[in-house]
Protein backbone atom coordinates (compact mmCIF):
# COMPACT_ATOMS: atom_id res chain seq x y z
CA UNK A 1 0.00 0.00 0.00
CA UNK A 2 1.43 3.41 -1.17
CA UNK A 3 1.35 6.27 1.42
CA UNK A 4 0.75 9.58 0.75
CA UNK A 5 4.14 11.46 0.73
CA UNK A 6 6.44 8.46 1.96
CA UNK A 7 8.71 7.21 -0.16
CA UNK A 8 10.11 3.48 -0.30
CA UNK A 9 12.31 3.49 -2.89
CA UNK A 10 15.82 3.13 -1.57
CA UNK A 11 17.38 6.49 -2.99
CA UNK A 12 13.75 7.88 -1.22
CA UNK A 13 14.24 6.78 2.15
CA UNK A 14 17.77 7.47 2.59
CA UNK A 15 17.11 11.36 0.96
CA UNK A 16 14.29 11.08 3.77
CA UNK A 17 16.35 10.26 6.28
CA UNK A 18 18.89 12.36 5.81
CA UNK A 19 16.71 15.47 5.02
CA UNK A 20 15.42 14.45 8.59
CA UNK A 21 18.63 14.29 10.45
CA UNK A 22 19.13 17.82 8.79
CA UNK A 23 16.34 19.18 9.78
CA UNK A 24 16.31 17.82 13.60
CA UNK A 25 20.26 19.32 13.69
CA UNK A 26 19.25 22.53 12.50
CA UNK A 27 16.64 23.19 15.68
CA UNK A 28 19.39 21.47 17.91
CA UNK A 29 22.24 24.12 16.73
CA UNK A 30 20.13 27.27 16.88
CA UNK A 31 21.86 29.86 19.03
CA UNK A 32 25.09 27.86 19.29
CA UNK A 33 27.47 30.62 20.46
CA UNK A 34 31.61 30.68 19.58
CA UNK A 35 32.21 30.30 23.42
CA UNK A 36 30.24 27.01 23.32
CA UNK A 37 31.52 25.81 19.87
CA UNK A 38 35.37 25.72 21.25
CA UNK A 39 34.30 24.58 24.67
CA UNK A 40 36.34 21.89 25.43
CA UNK A 41 34.57 19.27 28.41
CA UNK A 42 37.34 17.73 28.93
CA UNK A 43 41.50 18.58 28.86
CA UNK A 44 43.31 16.65 25.99
CA UNK A 45 40.24 16.86 23.99
CA UNK A 46 40.20 17.65 20.40
CA UNK A 47 39.62 21.11 18.67
CA UNK A 48 40.32 23.91 15.94
CA UNK A 49 43.33 25.79 17.01
CA UNK A 50 45.60 27.87 15.37
CA UNK A 51 48.07 26.27 13.34
CA UNK A 52 51.39 27.31 15.70
CA UNK A 53 49.07 25.99 18.74
CA UNK A 54 48.45 22.71 17.10
CA UNK A 55 48.64 19.67 19.66
CA UNK A 56 48.02 16.75 17.49
CA UNK A 57 50.96 15.51 15.10
CA UNK A 58 48.51 15.31 11.87
CA UNK A 59 46.40 18.22 12.85
CA UNK A 60 45.63 19.67 9.10
CA UNK A 61 43.12 22.48 6.80
CA UNK A 62 44.48 25.54 4.64
CA UNK A 63 44.83 28.04 6.61
CA UNK A 64 45.02 29.62 9.76
CA UNK A 65 42.96 27.18 12.04
CA UNK A 66 43.43 23.51 11.66
CA UNK A 67 41.53 20.96 12.66
CA UNK A 68 43.21 18.15 15.51
CA UNK A 69 43.90 14.51 14.30
CA UNK A 70 46.12 12.26 16.54
CA UNK A 71 48.33 9.29 15.50
CA UNK A 72 46.67 6.65 13.19
CA UNK A 73 45.16 3.86 14.91
CA UNK A 74 42.00 2.22 14.46
CA UNK A 75 39.21 2.39 17.35
CA UNK A 76 37.69 -0.30 19.13
CA UNK A 77 34.69 0.67 17.97
CA UNK A 78 35.54 0.10 14.24
CA UNK A 79 37.66 -3.27 14.42
CA UNK A 80 33.87 -4.78 13.09
CA UNK A 81 34.39 -2.61 10.20
CA UNK A 82 37.68 -3.53 9.19
CA UNK A 83 36.76 -7.40 9.89
CA UNK A 84 33.96 -6.55 7.14
CA UNK A 85 36.34 -4.85 5.18
CA UNK A 86 38.32 -8.17 4.82
CA UNK A 87 35.76 -10.60 4.67
CA UNK A 88 34.28 -8.58 1.66
CA UNK A 89 37.91 -9.12 -0.39
CA UNK A 90 39.49 -6.10 0.80
CA UNK A 91 42.91 -6.80 0.44
CA UNK A 92 45.17 -6.50 4.64
CA UNK A 93 47.76 -3.73 2.77
CA UNK A 94 44.89 -1.73 1.23
CA UNK A 95 42.63 -1.68 4.46
CA UNK A 96 45.53 -0.62 5.84
CA UNK A 97 46.20 2.38 3.46
CA UNK A 98 42.53 3.29 3.97
CA UNK A 99 42.92 3.43 8.11
CA UNK A 100 46.68 5.16 7.55
CA UNK A 101 48.14 2.45 9.92
CA UNK A 102 50.26 -0.63 9.52
CA UNK A 103 49.96 -4.28 7.53
CA UNK A 104 51.10 -5.62 10.89
CA UNK A 105 48.23 -3.65 12.78
CA UNK A 106 45.59 -4.69 10.90
CA UNK A 107 46.73 -8.09 10.72
CA UNK A 108 46.57 -8.18 14.87
CA UNK A 109 42.86 -6.86 14.77
CA UNK A 110 41.66 -9.48 12.12
CA UNK A 111 43.10 -11.80 15.01
CA UNK A 112 42.03 -10.31 17.71
CA UNK A 113 44.99 -10.10 19.46
CA UNK A 114 45.78 -6.21 19.09
CA UNK A 115 46.88 -4.07 22.14
CA UNK A 116 43.64 -3.02 24.36
CA UNK A 117 42.71 0.83 23.47
CA UNK A 118 43.98 3.54 26.09
CA UNK A 119 41.73 4.44 28.96
CA UNK A 120 41.84 7.83 28.11
CA UNK A 121 39.82 8.54 24.64
CA UNK A 122 39.85 12.63 23.42
CA UNK A 123 37.01 14.06 23.87
CA UNK A 124 36.22 16.61 20.91
CA UNK A 125 34.67 19.90 20.89
CA UNK A 126 31.75 20.78 18.80
CA UNK A 127 33.95 22.62 16.42
CA UNK A 128 35.62 19.83 16.09
CA UNK A 129 32.67 17.56 15.34
CA UNK A 130 31.52 19.82 13.32
CA UNK A 131 34.36 20.59 11.00
CA UNK A 132 35.17 17.21 10.69
CA UNK A 133 31.64 16.68 9.31
CA UNK A 134 32.35 19.18 7.20
CA UNK A 135 35.52 18.13 5.67
CA UNK A 136 34.51 14.74 5.16
CA UNK A 137 31.16 15.72 3.26
CA UNK A 138 33.35 18.08 1.19
CA UNK A 139 35.76 16.00 -0.09
CA UNK A 140 33.03 13.45 -0.41
CA UNK A 141 31.66 15.97 -2.79
CA UNK A 142 34.35 16.75 -4.56
CA UNK A 143 35.56 13.06 -5.49
CA UNK A 144 31.93 11.83 -6.62
CA UNK A 145 30.39 15.32 -7.91
CA UNK A 146 33.43 17.36 -9.04
CA UNK A 147 36.31 17.70 -10.17
CA UNK A 148 38.29 14.53 -8.00
CA UNK A 149 41.68 16.22 -7.60
CA UNK A 150 41.53 18.17 -4.64
CA UNK A 151 42.97 17.07 -1.18
CA UNK A 152 39.73 17.08 0.83
CA UNK A 153 41.73 18.10 3.95
CA UNK A 154 42.80 21.55 2.18
CA UNK A 155 38.77 22.62 1.10
CA UNK A 156 37.58 23.27 4.12
CA UNK A 157 38.86 26.64 5.95
CA UNK A 158 38.15 26.21 9.35
CA UNK A 159 36.70 28.51 11.91
CA UNK A 160 36.58 30.13 15.40
CA UNK A 161 33.15 31.56 14.28
CA UNK A 162 30.30 29.20 15.09
CA UNK A 163 28.20 31.70 12.80
CA UNK A 164 30.33 31.26 9.75
CA UNK A 165 31.34 27.86 10.12
CA UNK A 166 27.82 26.63 10.43
CA UNK A 167 26.58 29.14 7.32
CA UNK A 168 29.63 26.72 5.16
CA UNK A 169 28.06 23.82 6.61
CA UNK A 170 24.78 24.12 5.52
CA UNK A 171 25.14 25.59 2.44
CA UNK A 172 27.57 22.17 1.64
CA UNK A 173 24.72 20.08 2.93
CA UNK A 174 22.06 21.32 0.42
CA UNK A 175 24.71 21.38 -1.98
CA UNK A 176 25.11 17.45 -1.22
CA UNK A 177 21.64 16.69 -0.69
CA UNK A 178 20.59 18.40 -4.74
CA UNK A 179 23.56 16.32 -6.08
CA UNK A 180 22.55 13.10 -4.22
CA UNK A 181 19.19 13.31 -5.38
CA UNK A 182 19.97 13.58 -9.20
CA UNK A 183 21.48 10.26 -9.15
CA UNK A 184 19.53 7.33 -11.06
CA UNK A 185 19.69 3.77 -10.10
CA UNK A 186 22.61 2.84 -12.15
CA UNK A 187 24.74 5.18 -10.84
CA UNK A 188 23.80 4.16 -6.88
CA UNK A 189 24.86 0.90 -7.78
CA UNK A 190 28.57 1.67 -9.46
CA UNK A 191 31.19 0.82 -7.51
CA UNK A 192 33.87 3.53 -7.28
CA UNK A 193 31.32 6.11 -8.27
CA UNK A 194 33.20 8.23 -5.18
CA UNK A 195 36.75 8.19 -4.87
CA UNK A 196 36.94 9.51 -1.73
CA UNK A 197 40.90 9.45 -0.79
CA UNK A 198 40.06 8.26 2.55
CA UNK A 199 37.92 5.05 3.26
CA UNK A 200 37.01 2.26 0.82
CA UNK A 201 34.27 4.57 -1.44
CA UNK A 202 36.19 3.41 -4.46
CA UNK A 203 35.71 -0.22 -3.60
CA UNK A 204 31.90 0.29 -2.90
CA UNK A 205 28.40 0.99 -4.86
CA UNK A 206 27.87 4.60 -4.17
CA UNK A 207 24.44 3.19 -2.42
CA UNK A 208 26.95 2.02 0.59
CA UNK A 209 28.90 5.01 0.35
CA UNK A 210 25.68 6.92 0.73
CA UNK A 211 24.37 4.62 4.06
CA UNK A 212 27.79 5.68 5.60
CA UNK A 213 27.74 9.42 4.93
CA UNK A 214 24.01 9.59 6.55
CA UNK A 215 25.39 7.71 9.55
CA UNK A 216 28.65 9.61 9.82
CA UNK A 217 26.48 12.33 10.05
CA UNK A 218 23.88 11.37 12.72
CA UNK A 219 26.09 10.22 14.78
CA UNK A 220 27.97 13.15 14.91
CA UNK A 221 24.87 15.28 15.41
CA UNK A 222 24.25 12.99 18.47
CA UNK A 223 27.66 14.00 20.20
CA UNK A 224 26.75 17.27 19.24
CA UNK A 225 23.93 17.57 20.82
CA UNK A 226 25.23 15.73 23.78
CA UNK A 227 27.64 18.53 23.91
CA UNK A 228 24.98 21.06 23.75
CA UNK A 229 23.41 19.59 27.10
CA UNK A 230 26.53 19.21 28.69
CA UNK A 231 27.28 22.67 27.83
CA UNK A 232 24.42 24.13 29.64
CA UNK A 233 24.45 22.21 32.97
CA UNK A 234 27.87 22.38 33.05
Amino acid sequence: MQIPGVRTDRLGLLIDQFDRAVEMARVRLTGLGDEEYLWEPAPGGWSIRRRGEATTPRAFGPGEWVLDQGAPEIPANEYDEVARQAAAGMSVAKIAEDWSVSVERVEQILRHTGPPEPDEVPVPTIAWRLGHLHFCFAGQWEWTFGERRQDPKLLVDFTPSAASALERFWALMDRWRDSVAALTDAQLDTVGLSQYPYGSDADEPFISVLWGSNLEFIHHMAEIALLRDLWRSR
